[in-house]
């Protein structure tokens, strides 16, 4: 009885290690990652800025609850998580239809977190671990100035980032090149739902 429970608990913690110990080598992350495209998806926290023209009794400032759903006046429980901000403001103006002639709305983020799957995630020798709302053209760089730099045990060359948009491929990034040598070769753009990962090093 205590091998079977003790079993997969071992293999979790084996595959933990593997995948933050830098052993394996990946190729290194391609320096343009993110499309010119790229609209930013409303997430549960995130802060939006309504404006309805001519209305301003109807114009407000609404947080994004947990179940990515929002509450206005006259517009109640609209889903607004996985939508970019023109989707949702047409969205409000045919709630508002109902009340209102012609409304014309206004949708601004003010405050970001995204939702989880585009959101970055610092794991390892990190000096502050954290998950991080994606912007478009985010650096390496950017990231680590986030999380405040590494640790004094971090193996920086030894990192790699775990792309969830590529089926998690992985690939190398040579973070202490960047951060401590200043080698800004070593800068790469970040996709969203990214996963950073910081071994430590052997000494």
């Amino acid at each position: 009885m205590f091998r079977s429970i003790t079993l997969p608990i071992v293999g979790v913690l084996l595959a933990i290690s593997a995948l933050i110990s830098g052993c394996s080598s990946y190729p290194p992350a391609p320096a343009s990652a993110a499309s010119s495209g790229y609209k930013y998806i409303i997430g549960p926290g995130d802060t939006l800025n309504i404006v309805v023209w001519r209305n301003p009794e109807l114009s407000t400032v609404v947080p994004v609850r947990p179940d990515g759903k929002i509450a206005a006046p006259l517009v109640e429980d609209l889903p607004a998580m996985g939508k970019d901000a023109t989707t949702l403001a047409r969205d409000i103006e045919k709630a508002l239809a109902k009340y209102i002639r012609d409304p014309v709305v206004t949708v601004v983020v003010t405050n970001f977190v995204g939702p989880y799957s585009e959101q970055i995630r610092v794991v390892g020798e990190a000096a502050k671990p954290q998950v991080l709302p994606y912007k478009q053209k985010m650096t390496l760089l950017d990231v680590m100035i986030a999380v405040g730099g590494m640790t004094d045990f971090a193996d920086g060359n030894s990192a790699s980032i775990l792309r969830t948009a590529e089926g998690n491929k992985q690939y190398s990034v040579r973070i202490a090149d960047l951060v401590k040598r200043g080698d800004v070769s070593a800068n790469v753009e970040m996709q969203p739902g990214d996963v950073l990962i910081i071994p430590q090093g052997w000494f």
